[in-house]
């Protein structure tokens, strides 16, 4: 059984079209409107503007800029990374909570975390004895040497 198409604004049926709402404006390129000439890559307060958080590049569509003035603050950014004036990343602490402990905290510390002692396993000497030598030990004066090979 089909179902009719009400003509009462329901919610879930209709759909809304892409330009209903708010009119979002272009943002306008920094450098046109100063008319800047070219980008100093040692003005580093001007390019941090232009990165994130994690020192990745901003794309166009977020920061406004026209197609060369993009070009032109992505080399700038990358010669200021060069001379290390700008850094090629950051490192971000999570705030997360600290319940668990990565295995690398683990193994920095020396300790075993939270496990439990395994134990003597019968399979092999504690480490604290030395291990016995080897039955079929050869001794250096016993082994013939190699012989030499002429070239003629």
């Amino acid at each position: 059984m089909a179902r009719k198409k009400s003509s009462g604004g329901n919610s879930r049926t209709e759909r809304k079209g892409k330009d209903t709402g708010k009119k979002v404006r272009k943002k306008v390129c920094v450098f046109c409107k100063e008319h800047v000439d070219w980008v100093d890559y040692k003005d580093v307060s001007l390019l941090r503007r232009f990165m994130s958080d994690r020192a990745k590049i901003r794309a166009r569509r977020v920061t406004g800029n026209c197609a060369q003035h993009q070009r032109d603050v992505a080399v700038a950014i990358k010669t200021a990374r060069e001379l290390a004036l700008l850094p090629y990343a950051t490192r971000v602490t999570s705030s997360r909570g600290g319940g668990g402990r990565g295995r690398r905290d683990r193994d920095d510390r020396g300790d075993r975390g939270d496990r439990p002692d395994r134990g003597d396993r019968g399979d092999r000497p504690p480490r604290d004895e030395a291990p016995a030598a080897p039955a079929a030990a050869v001794d250096d004066e016993a082994a013939p040497a190699p012989e030499e090979e002429v070239v003629a």
